[in-house]
């Protein structure tokens, strides 16, 4: 089986920016895979590889994003950066699950990545989408 379990849609995803919508699909990537895995019922066999594949991206995802509320002085650029590090300390945590040998944490995992993509993507990273297009700042 290899069916998306989401889809991206501009509409409902997109930022403005190339850059960052390309290392959105980068995320919808990781959890389409994972999906797909627990589809055929090898979920738990690659999650070491999503967990890595996560902590990968987000190290550079992370950084795309906090330098641009940086340089162009987005305000709710705190909120935002303890969001990401919320993010990063709930990979650390199913991390060390793993390695302690913790089984069927794909289930937490899927709903986590889920839930971030409609919070986060959806309302978190619309938001500065919203104050860049008011501040006429291309991303």
């Amino acid at each position: 089986m290899n069916d998306d379990f989401i889809k991206w849609n501009d509409n409902i995803y997109s930022v403005g920016s190339d850059v960052i919508d390309n290392e959105h699909k980068e995320l919808i990537h990781i959890i389409n895979k994972l999906f797909n895995a627990f589809s055929e019922g090898k979920a738990e066999d690659i999650v070491p590889v999503i967990i890595k594949e996560l902590s990968t991206y987000t190290q550079k995802h992370f950084k795309t994003e906090e330098n641009l509320f940086e340089t162009h002085n987005y305000p709710d650029k705190e909120n935002h950066i303890a969001k990401h590090q919320d993010f990063i300390n709930q990979i650390e945590i199913w991390k060390n699950k793993m390695n302690q040998g913790e089984k069927n944490i794909h289930y937490e995992l899927m709903d986590f990545l889920k839930t971030w993509i409609t919070e986060h993507l959806q309302k978190e990273d619309k938001s500065y989408d919203t104050y860049f297009k008011e501040k006429n700042i291309q991303i």
